[in-house]
């Protein structure tokens, strides 16, 4: 919460130097969609600066959750549309009637749209702070950009586009009548199609502005260029917003941050802003496993470093592998280590409990050599040595993001790392000979969505539960969602095999959904 103190006196600003070369005035937004061209230059309350940007992180949030689940565009339409609708809603002109903006249903409009307009400029300050921050901010929006293009009503569509004066060059009817049978073949038009298609307007562009259809073989490369067909336009624009907004992100590593910092308004407590901004940065970080509230007892029983080994039958595969590695080498590398420590961590192993494991599992070495060499990277993993650093169990999406495993390493997510042939022998380990399962773990593997593959192991190696829960309360029987946490699939794993055991243990230690990073609570300022 804000700090209790006297609220400061107004400085004194000098307008004219304070502003100068800044163009000051309301903007009138015409349209839905907005590229973010102009930084916003009228005043606006701190309660404001902080909750519109809560709101907009919100968003942010929920779409890379989204997008980390690989849902398909419709899936992420639907999932996208009550949140959008609570925290940042965008009426088009023509949904509510009048244009005019004395109008009291458009004064509405405006006012969602210079939200809209100042909430984004805000997180920009927020995220441009490392590359991290800056490709996912990117990426995110790109996404919502793309979800109001695709779901803004086509006359306003084509009135945004006109006035964005894009330098698209148009090929006339002479260049489409010469080119007829290439351009064809490159949008890749069937003969009976030719004729509807061939009436269309196609755009030359340079081809890395369209590299995604590039990718896809849609449109016909010639000299450099890629002559696109109107039908692909959709295309055209997001990535023309994606190169913009990706061009004025890298503008802050220069002088462009001091710019906009000038161009956003200046408020009286104007010291509080970085505190804010500080925390947004923060707030936009991938799911975490909260250790902090987490029961440490199983069954009424107190964890320790004896009944590891009977918990291993509820691990997923990646904590399985790195157990059975473990009791085989008797020696795990650093990254492997890290991994499990902190897993074990999240199961609710107490750090005294945690050097009795790895020190009976290091059978090999003897008590000196122990202490010398890992005795202080589990004490640190707990926060008790060097920073004191409160280290968080590791998601998928940390997992997956950190280094890869090289020779002898056996970190990581084994869904990725792990031959196919090798990672259908360690399903048989859990259990899993079903062949249409392994067929589909096998394509969820190609396909790249190994969270997809964990999950579709969890639910066939827990059936039989997944059927009573759905029997006892009426739901799908299903995993409502995908697998996006170790602790999680351990948690979940558990309850269902010992129904009763962990209640405490689950509404207590569930992941903590903070890819808004503000999800069901205020934030709170230093």
């Amino acid at each position: 919460m804000f700090r209790q103190e006297p609220v400061k006196r107004p400085r004194a600003i000098d307008s004219k130097k304070h502003w100068a070369g800044v163009d000051i005035e309301q903007l009138f937004y015409p349209h839905r969609l907005n590229f973010y061209n102009t930084p916003p230059t009228m005043e606006i309350t701190l309660d404001e600066f902080e909750q519109w940007a809560i709101d907009r992180l919100r968003i942010l949030g929920e779409i890379e959750s989204c997008l980390y689940r690989n849902m398909t565009p419709k899936e992420l339409s639907v999932a996208m549309k009550d949140p959008l609708k609570n925290f940042l809603p965008l009426g088009a002109n023509t949904a509510v009637g009048g244009s005019k903006p004395q109008d009291g249903r458009a004064n509405k409009r405006q006012e969602e749209r210079r939200k809209d307009h100042y909430s984004h400029y805000i997180l920009r300050l927020a995220f441009a702070r490392s590359e991290d921050l800056r490709k996912r901010f990117l990426a995110t929006e790109t996404v919502l950009f793309k979800l109001r293009y695709n779901s803004d009503d086509d006359k306003e569509r084509r009135e945004f586009i006109e006035g964005l004066g894009f330098d698209w060059e148009y090929l006339s009817f002479e260049e489409k009548a010469a080119m007829r049978e290439d351009l064809l073949a490159g949008t890749g038009t069937k003969s009976n199609d030719a004729d509807a298609v061939f009436e269309a307007t196609f755009f030359k562009v340079d081809w890395e502005r369209v590299y995604d259809l590039v990718d896809q073989r849609k449109v016909l490369l010639r000299g450099g260029k890629a002559y696109v067909p109107e039908s692909q336009q959709p295309s055209l624009v997001i990535a023309e917003f994606t190169a913009r907004l990706e061009k004025a992100l890298e503008a802050y590593l220069t002088i462009s941050i001091q710019l906009t910092a000038r161009a956003l308004p200046r408020l009286d407590e104007d010291d509080r802003l970085i505190p804010i901004l500080n925390h947004l940065s923060r707030g936009f970080t991938a799911p975490e496993y909260n250790t902090g509230t987490i029961a440490t007892t199983l069954n009424g029983a107190s964890l320790t470093a004896a009944v590891i080994d009977d918990l291993v039958q509820y691990f997923p595969m990646c904590m399985r592998q790195l157990h059975t590695t473990l009791r085989r080498d008797k020696h795990l590398l650093h990254n492997g280590r890290l991994q499990y420590t902190l897993f074990l961590k999240g199961v609710g192993l107490s750090v005294d409990e945690a050097l009795t494991f790895w020190r009976k599992a290091f059978s090999r070495i003897d008590d000196d050599e122990f202490q010398k060499k890992y005795r202080y990277n589990v004490r640190h993993s707990f926060g008790l040595e060097g920073t004191r650093r409160n280290y968080k169990p590791m998601s998928c999406q940390q997992i997956l993001t950190e280094r890869r495993p090289a020779a002898n390493q056996v970190h990581g997510c084994p869904y990725r790392e792990v031959a196919i042939d090798n990672l259908v022998v360690g399903l048989g380990t859990m259990g899993i000979s079903d062949r249409d399962v392994i067929r589909h773990v096998r394509e969820d593997v190609e396909a790249k969505k190994y969270h997809v593959a964990c999950s579709r192991v969890f639910e066939h190696t827990h059936a039989k539960e997944l059927k009573r829960e759905k029997e006892a309360s009426g739901g799908s029987g299903r995993l409502t969602e995908n697998i996006i946490h170790p602790n999680e699939y351990f948690i979940r794993s558990f309850g269902l095999k010992n129904p009763g055991s962990v209640e405490a243990t689950t509404s207590a230690a569930a992941p903590a959904a903070v890819a808004s990073g503000v999800s069901g609570q205020s934030m709170e300022l230093d």
